[in-house]
């Protein structure tokens, strides 16, 4: 499944080839496991909007959508009612909503030219102004696409781990009586962290999986708050991890699995030590440490 770095990677692929386009319609396969919110919903509200920015929130892709209040059709929202009051108040004021699009374990967001033909399992195209789509393309449809039209807008579950200060970051466990490895893949803990990257860090970090998240060290809990942004930072400088049917959104793989020391690497030799790395399963997770390099 994407990570944050795969995520991240995406995300700005497809904001630096479509931010400030218009979208002027929406085609969607009428796959409904594919949509946590209903497809008319998505149709409507995708629409006639402009593509402000396409970010990352954890593992989710959000592209930010904006329409000029008196510039047409009004994307569908629970504040009308107090837009309407406001109207007076402020005739220039957007309105907006977020389209958020979750990978699952082999979805794709790729910008193509109109006349390539779709890829097989395309589940919705977003036909721009200048005559290139935006596909979302998901063999396995566990993907999700879904639209938000709240004023808070989509924030995630838990904490950015890219930016927590170390502080923060050591706060976050406090107390905390599951594994080490387990927490830094409780999304409403840190949003973005998945099983590649959990395991990379903590071999950076010198740190057993098992070891109890409360019980660790405020220098361990440095280490690792260090190890785990260095490692997602370098990961997002190579295009993430391409292990399976990951692709950015040109459709090219990325290349941070060749710096993988311990991921997928059960039974081979530690590339710092020489010893041989054990494989256990952590909180229903496969994981891969080295027995001497992590304490």
């Amino acid at each position: 499944m994407p990570e944050l770095p795969e995520v991240e990677t995406v995300a700005n692929g497809v904001d630096a080839r479509v931010r400030g386009q218009r979208i002027v319609s929406v085609w969607t396969s009428g796959k409904p496991q594919t949509f946590k919110s209903p497809e008319t919903e998505i149709v409507e509200t995708l629409t006639g909007t402009k593509i402000e920015k396409v970010r990352r929130v954890g593992k989710t892709i959000v592209m930010d959508l904006v329409r000029g209040g008196a510039a047409g059709k009004q994307i569908p929202s629970g504040n009308d009612n107090k837009k309407s009051k406001d109207k007076d108040k402020d005739a220039g004021t957007k309105d907006t909503a977020q389209f958020l699009v979750h990978l699952g374990m082999t979805g794709r967001l790729l910008v193509s030219q109109a006349e390539v033909p779709l890829p097989p399992h395309t589940h919705a195209v977003l036909a721009l102004a200048d005559g290139r789509e935006v596909r979302f393309v998901d063999p396995r449809r566990f993907g999700r696409l879904s639209v938000v039209t709240t004023e808070e807008g989509y924030t995630g579950p838990g904490v950015e781990p890219t930016t927590v200060s170390e502080e923060e970051f050591a706060g976050l466990f406090k107390g905390r009586k599951l594994a080490i490895k387990a927490a830094l893949l409780n999304q409403s803990i840190l949003h973005g962290v998945g099983n590649i990257y959990a395991d990379e860090s903590l071999f950076r970090a010198g740190i057993r999986p098992r070891k109890q998240a409360g019980k660790l060290t405020r220098a361990e809990l440095g280490r690792l708050h260090e190890a785990l942004q260095q490692v997602l930072a370098h990961a997002i400088k190579l295009g993430g991890s391409s292990v399976s049917d990951y692709v950015d959104a040109d459709g090219v793989r990325g290349f941070f699995q060749l710096e993988h020391k311990v991921y997928s690497r059960a039974g081979e030799d530690c590339k710092d030590c020489g010893a041989g790395l054990k494989k256990i399963v952590v909180g229903g997770r496969t994981t891969v440490y080295c027995p001497t390099c992590q304490r």
